[in-house]
């Protein structure tokens, strides 16, 4: 295979960051590398390893990940492996176009022929759940995930957590399943409370519902209820995940193909989990590329159980006035390739990950597109909220 020629980075909307690959016969492949709220950053990494990669092998994808691993000395955390996960899928959608085949027939071939998947409902401050739990049962879904509540106070009136059992039950008086999302915004006071009023209630699972700096809490917190605990977005590498696969502490994990190093780190992730009877179910509420490589880990994970799935999530509408809606399928030339039924969405069949971009409306939107920026949640005092 010939050698890298370019990487370019493209920052689109709705805040996604885009990585093309072009090997020097021609050939290219497409990555993300988003990272929502730090997309300057991410740039700056991605400029560093461009000036770095430039003539590398193309083929030589695994070299390529240890280099940046290990020859850069400081290592690891949220941009530094955002910026890799964007140039490391891209190089495996490369490998796969080159050959004809997709990505997971490299991997070792696919185990199912569909995928099951969620979408979201509800907002960072969730309402109208039941009305739009309906609208998800409607285009296919079933499952759906949610923010557990709404920002909180360290600890805070139990009475905010009523709200939380009621839409829960409201979404599965809909017919659906439900994720509930604590989304590190609920501190250890009150996420016990709140996980043992949920528990009757049987959410499919809790996510983040302590942040993951707080292993030691993480593992208190799960010999308290018997709900399936997941997280893992805030991990990004494999040994970032194993202390809480050690420990015992979670059910299922949540690696980002776009926050983890790419399609190279999350299989080996994928494997470890499986050694410790811990289901995979992807991180994923990003574009159709972060999507398309996650699918293709999803068909060839034996531990794999559900793939989130950002179509029509909230953030994608967070577009800056008048400059339209763009949501997962907008960049696509074969949208269809995403279409949910029954659940699921189809095992791709197309090379490399599987769908083909519309690399002129990516230059278009490229040009003067801003940076998204993360929300900001403030106490009745002022004081700073997670997010």
């Amino acid at each position: 295979m010939a050698k890298i020629k370019t990487i370019e980075y493209f920052r689109v909307l709705p805040r996604w960051l885009f990585v093309k690959v072009t090997s020097e016969d021609g050939l290219y492949g497409w990555g993300e590398s988003t990272l929502e709220g730090h997309t300057e950053a991410i740039e700056g990494s991605l400029n560093e390893l461009i000036g770095r990669f430039i003539g590398y092998e193309a083929d030589d994808i695994e070299h390529i990940w240890q280099v940046a691993w290990r020859l850069g000395f400081y290592r690891g955390g949220a941009v530094f492996m955002s910026a890799i996960s964007g140039i490391d899928i891209a190089l495996w959608d490369l490998k796969g176009r080159k050959l004809g085949v997709p990505v997971y027939s490299l991997l070792g071939g696919k185990l199912r022929d569909k995928v099951a998947v969620y979408s979201w409902i509800g907002g960072d401050r969730p309402s109208d759940v039941s009305i739009q739990a309906k609208q998800r049962k409607a285009q296919g879904f079933n499952c759906i995930k949610m923010n557990a509540t709404e920002d909180l106070g360290w600890l805070d009136s139990p009475s905010k957590l009523q709200a939380s059992v009621d839409r829960l039950k409201a979404v599965k008086e809909a017919g659906l399943d439900a994720g509930l999302d604590f989304h590190g915004r609920v501190h250890k006071p009150m996420a016990k409370q709140l996980a043992k009023l949920l528990e009757p209630h049987q959410p499919l699972f809790i996510e983040e519902p302590l942040l993951s700096e707080h292993p030691e809490a993480i593992k208190h917190f799960s010999q308290q209820t018997t709900i399936p605990i997941a997280l893992g977005e805030r991990l990004y590498n494999r040994w970032d995940v194993k202390p809480f696969l050690e420990s015992s502490c979670i059910d299922i994990l949540q690696p980002d193909v776009s926050h983890c190093g790419g399609i190279s780190e999350i299989r080996r992730i994928a494997a470890m989990c499986e050694a410790y009877d811990v289901g995979l179910a992807p991180h994923c509420p990003l574009g159709p590329i972060a999507f398309a490589a996650s699918l293709q880990i999803a068909v060839s994970s034996p531990n794999f159980v559900i793939q989130e799935m950002s179509l029509g999530i909230h953030y994608n509408k967070m577009t800056p006035p008048g400059a339209g809606t763009f949501d997962l399928c907008s960049y696509l030339k074969n949208p269809s390739v995403f279409d949910v039924s029954e659940g699921f969405v189809k095992c791709p069949t197309g090379t490399g990950i599987g769908i083909e971009v519309d690399e002129e409306m990516i230059r278009k939107v490229s040009k003067d597109c801003r940076a998204w920026r993360c929300l900001e949640f403030f106490g009745p005092g002022g004081e700073v909220r997670e997010w």
